[in-house]
Protein backbone atom coordinates (compact mmCIF):
# COMPACT_ATOMS: atom_id res chain seq x y z
CA UNK A 1 0.00 0.00 0.00
CA UNK A 2 0.97 3.65 -1.47
CA UNK A 3 1.29 5.94 1.81
CA UNK A 4 1.27 10.21 2.56
CA UNK A 5 1.77 11.95 5.45
CA UNK A 6 1.02 15.90 5.30
CA UNK A 7 2.22 17.92 8.34
CA UNK A 8 1.29 21.48 8.84
CA UNK A 9 4.55 23.51 8.75
CA UNK A 10 4.73 23.74 12.38
CA UNK A 11 6.47 20.46 12.31
CA UNK A 12 9.75 21.01 10.83
CA UNK A 13 11.39 17.92 8.25
CA UNK A 14 14.57 16.50 8.73
CA UNK A 15 16.43 16.54 5.22
CA UNK A 16 15.97 12.81 4.77
CA UNK A 17 12.07 13.04 5.17
CA UNK A 18 11.96 15.95 2.50
CA UNK A 19 13.91 13.99 0.60
CA UNK A 20 12.16 10.46 1.09
CA UNK A 21 8.83 11.63 -0.81
CA UNK A 22 6.87 10.23 1.93
CA UNK A 23 6.74 13.34 3.44
CA UNK A 24 4.68 16.76 2.57
CA UNK A 25 4.24 20.29 4.70
CA UNK A 26 1.35 22.18 4.14
CA UNK A 27 2.06 26.15 5.02
CA UNK A 28 0.48 28.02 7.22
CA UNK A 29 0.75 32.25 6.86
CA UNK A 30 2.48 34.15 9.49
CA UNK A 31 1.89 37.78 9.69
CA UNK A 32 3.45 40.83 11.10
CA UNK A 33 1.81 44.09 11.33
CA UNK A 34 0.07 44.03 7.70
CA UNK A 35 3.56 41.52 6.47
CA UNK A 36 2.44 38.34 5.18
CA UNK A 37 4.90 35.22 5.12
CA UNK A 38 4.09 31.94 4.10
CA UNK A 39 5.65 29.63 5.89
CA UNK A 40 7.21 27.26 3.43
CA UNK A 41 10.64 26.71 1.85
CA UNK A 42 11.33 30.57 1.24
CA UNK A 43 10.84 31.14 5.00
CA UNK A 44 13.44 33.42 6.58
CA UNK A 45 14.05 33.36 9.63
CA UNK A 46 16.28 36.11 10.21
CA UNK A 47 14.19 38.53 8.85
CA UNK A 48 11.15 37.38 10.31
CA UNK A 49 12.90 37.40 14.10
CA UNK A 50 13.85 40.94 12.80
CA UNK A 51 10.27 41.99 12.04
CA UNK A 52 9.02 40.85 15.07
CA UNK A 53 11.62 42.44 17.62
CA UNK A 54 10.63 45.27 15.62
CA UNK A 55 7.07 45.33 15.72
CA UNK A 56 4.81 46.38 19.31
CA UNK A 57 2.54 44.03 17.82
CA UNK A 58 2.29 40.25 18.60
CA UNK A 59 2.77 38.17 15.39
CA UNK A 60 -0.31 35.85 14.15
CA UNK A 61 -0.69 32.62 12.31
CA UNK A 62 -3.41 31.44 9.87
CA UNK A 63 -4.19 28.21 9.54
CA UNK A 64 -3.78 26.71 5.56
CA UNK A 65 -7.25 26.40 4.01
CA UNK A 66 -9.74 23.16 4.14
CA UNK A 67 -9.17 23.54 0.67
CA UNK A 68 -5.34 22.94 1.14
CA UNK A 69 -5.48 20.01 2.71
CA UNK A 70 -8.14 18.29 0.91
CA UNK A 71 -5.93 19.30 -2.43
CA UNK A 72 -2.79 17.37 -0.78
CA UNK A 73 -4.99 14.38 0.22
CA UNK A 74 -5.46 13.93 -3.07
CA UNK A 75 -2.39 12.47 -3.59
CA UNK A 76 -3.43 9.08 -5.48
CA UNK A 77 -2.09 6.98 -2.52
CA UNK A 78 -4.27 4.45 -0.62
CA UNK A 79 -3.00 5.61 2.73
CA UNK A 80 -3.08 9.49 3.80
CA UNK A 81 -2.19 11.02 7.59
CA UNK A 82 -1.79 14.58 8.36
CA UNK A 83 -0.21 16.01 11.31
CA UNK A 84 -1.59 19.28 12.76
CA UNK A 85 0.01 21.38 15.61
CA UNK A 86 -2.10 21.20 18.86
CA UNK A 87 -5.96 21.84 18.37
CA UNK A 88 -5.72 23.79 21.68
CA UNK A 89 -3.19 26.20 19.59
CA UNK A 90 -4.59 26.77 16.46
CA UNK A 91 -7.22 25.71 13.93
CA UNK A 92 -4.80 23.69 11.85
CA UNK A 93 -6.29 20.38 13.09
CA UNK A 94 -10.03 21.90 12.57
CA UNK A 95 -8.87 22.97 9.14
CA UNK A 96 -7.52 19.33 7.81
CA UNK A 97 -10.57 17.67 9.30
CA UNK A 98 -12.78 19.68 7.27
CA UNK A 99 -10.69 19.19 4.39
CA UNK A 100 -10.21 15.64 4.90
CA UNK A 101 -14.23 15.70 4.87
CA UNK A 102 -14.67 16.94 1.59
CA UNK A 103 -12.08 15.16 -0.27
CA UNK A 104 -13.66 11.85 1.32
CA UNK A 105 -16.83 13.00 -0.26
CA UNK A 106 -15.52 13.14 -3.48
CA UNK A 107 -13.32 10.27 -2.81
CA UNK A 108 -15.10 7.60 -0.68
CA UNK A 109 -12.42 4.57 -1.07
CA UNK A 110 -9.59 6.41 0.35
CA UNK A 111 -8.10 6.05 3.74
CA UNK A 112 -7.12 9.09 5.34
CA UNK A 113 -6.72 10.13 9.09
CA UNK A 114 -5.83 13.52 10.56
CA UNK A 115 -3.70 13.81 13.93
CA UNK A 116 -4.02 15.97 16.08
CA UNK A 117 -0.39 15.96 17.76
CA UNK A 118 -1.38 17.46 20.81
CA UNK A 119 2.39 19.40 20.45
CA UNK A 120 3.77 21.22 17.87
CA UNK A 121 7.29 21.61 16.23
CA UNK A 122 9.54 18.72 16.45
CA UNK A 123 6.33 16.83 18.49
CA UNK A 124 4.60 16.81 15.43
CA UNK A 125 7.78 15.36 13.41
CA UNK A 126 8.29 12.03 15.72
CA UNK A 127 4.66 12.01 15.41
CA UNK A 128 5.41 11.59 11.52
CA UNK A 129 7.81 9.56 12.18
CA UNK A 130 5.47 6.82 13.75
CA UNK A 131 3.48 6.80 11.13
CA UNK A 132 6.43 6.00 8.79
CA UNK A 133 7.53 3.63 11.18
CA UNK A 134 4.14 2.18 11.46
CA UNK A 135 3.44 1.96 8.10
CA UNK A 136 6.48 0.29 6.73
CA UNK A 137 6.27 -2.44 9.06
CA UNK A 138 3.67 -2.97 6.71
CA UNK A 139 0.26 -2.53 9.55
CA UNK A 140 -3.27 -1.88 8.15
CA UNK A 141 -4.43 1.55 8.11
CA UNK A 142 -6.48 1.07 11.51
CA UNK A 143 -3.60 -0.19 13.03
CA UNK A 144 -1.49 2.86 12.35
CA UNK A 145 -4.36 4.85 13.37
CA UNK A 146 -4.44 3.28 16.77
CA UNK A 147 -0.50 2.58 17.30
CA UNK A 148 -0.25 6.51 16.59
CA UNK A 149 -3.20 7.71 18.31
CA UNK A 150 -1.46 6.33 21.64
CA UNK A 151 1.50 7.38 20.97
CA UNK A 152 0.64 10.68 20.91
CA UNK A 153 -0.35 9.96 24.26
CA UNK A 154 2.26 8.90 25.67
CA UNK A 155 5.26 11.46 23.88
CA UNK A 156 6.26 14.53 25.99
CA UNK A 157 6.91 18.21 24.34
CA UNK A 158 8.88 20.69 27.29
CA UNK A 159 10.18 23.99 26.11
CA UNK A 160 12.12 27.19 27.50
CA UNK A 161 11.55 30.75 26.40
CA UNK A 162 14.49 33.37 25.76
CA UNK A 163 11.90 36.45 26.02
CA UNK A 164 8.64 36.76 27.40
CA UNK A 165 8.07 39.59 25.13
CA UNK A 166 5.64 37.57 22.47
CA UNK A 167 4.02 36.45 26.07
CA UNK A 168 3.64 39.95 26.67
CA UNK A 169 2.45 41.18 23.17
CA UNK A 170 -0.03 38.45 23.00
CA UNK A 171 -2.10 39.20 26.31
CA UNK A 172 -0.99 36.42 28.29
CA UNK A 173 1.52 37.92 30.75
CA UNK A 174 1.24 41.54 31.83
CA UNK A 175 3.91 44.22 30.79
CA UNK A 176 4.75 45.00 34.48
CA UNK A 177 5.42 40.99 35.26
CA UNK A 178 6.98 40.61 31.95
CA UNK A 179 9.65 43.75 33.21
CA UNK A 180 9.67 41.77 35.99
CA UNK A 181 10.88 38.91 35.34
CA UNK A 182 13.17 40.10 32.24
CA UNK A 183 14.88 42.62 34.40
CA UNK A 184 15.16 39.46 37.05
CA UNK A 185 16.09 37.07 34.11
CA UNK A 186 13.70 34.67 35.20
CA UNK A 187 12.93 31.95 32.64
CA UNK A 188 9.74 29.78 32.46
CA UNK A 189 10.02 25.85 32.09
CA UNK A 190 7.03 24.51 30.10
CA UNK A 191 5.80 21.52 29.03
CA UNK A 192 2.35 20.28 26.60
CA UNK A 193 0.22 18.40 28.47
CA UNK A 194 -2.38 15.55 27.27
CA UNK A 195 -4.72 17.52 26.02
CA UNK A 196 -2.40 19.89 24.09
CA UNK A 197 -2.53 22.61 26.20
CA UNK A 198 0.73 24.35 27.54
CA UNK A 199 1.28 24.01 31.21
CA UNK A 200 3.94 26.06 33.85
CA UNK A 201 6.75 23.61 35.64
CA UNK A 202 8.96 26.35 37.14
CA UNK A 203 10.13 29.48 36.76
CA UNK A 204 14.27 29.63 37.00
CA UNK A 205 16.64 32.52 36.81
CA UNK A 206 19.05 32.22 34.22
CA UNK A 207 18.53 30.43 30.89
CA UNK A 208 21.13 27.62 31.36
CA UNK A 209 19.65 27.23 34.75
CA UNK A 210 16.61 26.39 33.47
CA UNK A 211 17.25 24.72 30.10
CA UNK A 212 19.12 22.56 32.69
CA UNK A 213 15.99 22.24 34.69
CA UNK A 214 14.15 21.38 31.59
CA UNK A 215 16.79 18.68 30.73
CA UNK A 216 15.83 17.28 34.87
CA UNK A 217 12.05 17.26 33.80
CA UNK A 218 13.25 15.50 30.36
CA UNK A 219 14.96 12.86 32.00
CA UNK A 220 12.36 12.47 35.08
CA UNK A 221 9.49 11.78 32.47
CA UNK A 222 11.20 9.77 29.56
CA UNK A 223 10.34 6.21 29.90
CA UNK A 224 12.09 3.71 27.81
CA UNK A 225 14.25 6.16 26.55
CA UNK A 226 16.20 3.73 24.53
CA UNK A 227 13.73 3.09 22.30
CA UNK A 228 12.80 6.41 21.38
CA UNK A 229 13.79 9.50 19.78
CA UNK A 230 15.44 12.60 21.20
CA UNK A 231 14.02 15.71 19.09
CA UNK A 232 15.43 19.46 19.73
CA UNK A 233 14.59 22.42 17.89
CA UNK A 234 15.86 25.59 18.22
CA UNK A 235 15.19 29.05 17.34
CA UNK A 236 18.19 30.64 16.21
CA UNK A 237 20.47 29.47 18.51
CA UNK A 238 22.18 26.10 17.87
CA UNK A 239 25.03 26.19 20.42
CA UNK A 240 22.29 25.82 22.79
CA UNK A 241 20.74 23.24 21.46
CA UNK A 242 24.20 21.45 20.90
CA UNK A 243 24.76 22.06 25.22
CA UNK A 244 20.95 20.81 26.15
CA UNK A 245 21.58 17.26 23.51
CA UNK A 246 24.62 16.60 25.44
CA UNK A 247 23.14 17.09 28.78
CA UNK A 248 20.78 14.64 28.23
CA UNK A 249 22.54 12.36 26.22
CA UNK A 250 25.35 12.37 29.16
CA UNK A 251 22.10 11.04 31.37
CA UNK A 252 19.84 8.92 28.99
CA UNK A 253 20.06 6.62 26.40
CA UNK A 254 18.42 6.67 23.32
CA UNK A 255 17.40 5.12 19.51
CA UNK A 256 18.02 8.49 18.03
CA UNK A 257 19.03 12.16 17.71
CA UNK A 258 17.16 14.75 15.69
CA UNK A 259 18.47 18.45 16.42
CA UNK A 260 16.63 21.10 13.69
CA UNK A 261 15.78 24.80 13.33
CA UNK A 262 12.64 25.95 14.09
CA UNK A 263 10.14 26.81 10.83
CA UNK A 264 8.17 30.11 11.02
CA UNK A 265 5.20 28.87 13.49
CA UNK A 266 8.04 27.37 15.69
CA UNK A 267 9.86 30.48 15.45
CA UNK A 268 6.48 32.06 16.62
CA UNK A 269 6.10 30.50 19.26
CA UNK A 270 9.49 29.76 20.75
CA UNK A 271 10.78 33.17 19.74
CA UNK A 272 14.51 34.04 19.39
CA UNK A 273 16.46 32.03 21.57
CA UNK A 274 13.85 29.61 22.22
CA UNK A 275 14.62 25.76 22.64
CA UNK A 276 11.84 22.99 21.96
CA UNK A 277 12.38 18.81 23.06
CA UNK A 278 10.02 16.33 22.26
CA UNK A 279 10.83 12.40 23.56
Amino acid sequence: MSYKIIVDSCGELTEEMKADGHFENVPLTLYVDEYAIVDDDTFDQADFLRRVAASPNCPKSACPSPETFKNAFDSGDDHVYAVTLSAELSGSYNSAEVGKNLFIEEHPEKKVHVFNSRSASVGETLVALKIQECEEAGMKFEEVVETVERFILEKGTWFVLESLEALRKNGRLSTMKAFLATALKIKPVMCGTQEGTIEPLAQVRGINKALLRMVDFVVEKTVNAENKILSISHCNCPERAEMVKEALLSRMKVKDVIVLDTKGVSSLYASDGGIIIAV
